[in-house]
């Protein structure tokens, strides 16, 4: 991963509805969850929930899919994956940790 996409995911994270968001979507995976869903599960209106998503897509932290006249949110395990690696990879001087 290189340092801007990480920098791009850590800032979209870094704002805590996002973060209750992305959470949330983690905790549903891999099936995902509808706005509504999301909306009632958070308690968050959807206009603000919409804009939330956004911003996690763009960080490409959540993808969504349609499924009839439903969109299904759900994360992006392989990047958020990929952030973590890059967050660890010099973790203890390269050394396996204790």
């Amino acid at each position: 991963m290189e340092e801007k996409t990480a920098v791009t995911a850590l800032t979209a994270l870094a704002q805590p509805m996002r973060l209750r968001v992305f959470r949330a979507l983690v905790g549903a995976a891999p099936l995902g969850l509808t706005p509504g869903a999301l909306s009632a599960t958070l308690g968050v209106p959807a206009s603000t929930l919409s804009f939330h998503l956004k911003e996690l897509m763009h960080a490409e932290l959540v993808s969504h899919q349609r499924s009839g006249r439903s969109l299904i949110y759900r994360p992006q395990l392989d990047h958020m994956t990929a952030l973590l690696g890059y967050l660890t990879a010099h973790c203890c001087q390269g050394e396996p940790c204790p």
